[in-house]
């Protein structure tokens, strides 16, 4: 089996390489901040202080806040490149102005 150089290496390949891991790092900063929600809601539920907050109920508006701004960027994240693609119903399209 041969292998050829140009298919191994190369700027192409480096760059498409960059810009997987770029958009695996976009996506997984949305990610840790929902499931940093997640924790701060159940710790508020049974009582638990954490990253100390001194505040229960602080504590629960701030992992609310988390959750909800990680489902957003996430959702935003795939809606943009499903849009690229095309494979959005009509409805998410973006209209022509």
């Amino acid at each position: 089996m041969i292998i050829h150089a140009h298919k191994i290496g190369g700027k192409n390949n480096m760059k498409e390489s960059f810009t997987r891991m770029l958009a695996f790092v976009v996506i997984v900063i949305p990610i840790a901040l929902a499931v940093i929600g997640i924790k701060l809601l159940r710790d508020t539920m049974f009582l638990i202080h954490s990253f100390g907050i001194p505040n229960i109920p602080l504590q629960g508006f701030i992992g609310l806040i988390s959750l909800a701004v990680g489902f957003y960027l996430v959702g935003s994240f795939v809606l943009f490149r499903d849009r690229k693609h095309e494979k959005v119903q009509g409805r998410f399209m973006k209209r022509k102005v």
